[in-house]
């Protein structure tokens, strides 16, 4: 009996230490977006003093200040720069998670004789960062008359390794290609085999795709700060925090995190909606037979 009592109490020390150490992980987590939030409702003044844990009374105030002199410093106001970031954002998620899962299902389902090449080709371009190849995307947006549209943004989501990457993972545990088969059997064409029997299965998978793609589209300061310098009306969220920012003669840091609690919401929004789906599809995802 003692060893069972001494068992059990050993079970119950290292439960009681990882409720103590998830309790302080979501305490980090939550933290910084609390202080975002009593920041938004204080006053620049008192913003300045510290960190602090009681809301104020002037995130109304702060709004209007946002709304009406948003425009002279960074050239549009808040509510223009957040829809420029939906019409962004919102069409490069969804041909990303799309493109992505079409490509990682051809390279899962398919056999041709360049396959591993291939799957080798998306590989190397994993290792590739951004800032690399910034200067020649530059040259072929001027060549192609993109530079300083959003479809400068949209267009390369279609080629999202890392996407394709966690989708096949994913395929290679969630998918039976038994069913691809029978669908061929039975007549089914390549696409509508993967629009209306694939896809549908993958649903866990692109739904969390689908938010890592949304969050870094929609906080992507580095390529609309290029392609973008020009047209300061089309300017998104994080290049208008950004001017605020930069507004060294009258720096409201009230306004300053107001815009960034606005920014935060449909981040927050399209988490809530697909959340869901992150642990199933990251735990399906990453696990092989």
């Amino acid at each position: 009996m003692n060893r069972v009592e001494s068992t059990q109490s050993k079970v119950s020390v290292n439960k009681i230490v990882r409720y103590v150490v998830c309790i302080f992980l979501c305490f980090l987590s939550i933290l910084p977006f609390y202080i975002l939030i009593i920041n938004s409702t204080l006053k620049s003044s008192e913003i300045l003093t510290g960190i602090k844990i009681i809301p104020g009374g002037e995130f109304i105030t702060n709004f209007k200040n946002l709304l009406e002199g948003s425009a002279k410093t960074s050239g549009v106001n808040v509510l223009q720069a957040m829809v420029n970031s939906l019409i962004i954002t919102v069409p490069a998620t969804i041909c990303q998670v799309y493109f992505g899962s079409l490509t990682a299902y051809a390279v899962t389902v398919y056999e041709f004789k360049l396959k591993k090449f291939a799957w080798g080709f998306i590989y190397a371009i994993m290792m590739i960062p951004q800032q690399i190849s910034m200067v020649g995307f530059i040259k072929v947006c001027n060549i192609t008359h993109l530079y300083g549209s959003y479809l400068a943004m949209i267009i390369p989501a279609i080629a999202a390794p890392t996407t394709v990457y966690f989708m096949k993972q994913y395929m290679e545990t969630g998918l039976s290609t038994e069913i691809v088969e029978a669908a061929r059997i039975d007549g089914s064409r390549e696409l509508y085999t993967f629009n209306h029997i694939v896809l549908p299965l993958l649903k866990p998978a692109m739904a969390t795709q689908a938010i890592f793609a949304f969050v870094a589209s929609w906080n992507n300061l580095y390529t609309p700060s290029i392609i973008l310098a020009t047209e300061r009306k089309k300017q998104t969220m994080p290049m208008f925090v950004q001017a605020l920012k930069a507004n060294d003669k009258e720096r409201d840091w009230g306004q300053i995190y107001c815009g960034l609690f606005v920014t935060v919401i449909p981040i927050l929004v399209m988490y809530f909606f697909l959340s869901k789906y992150i642990i199933a599809g990251v735990a399906l995802g990453g696990v092989k037979e």
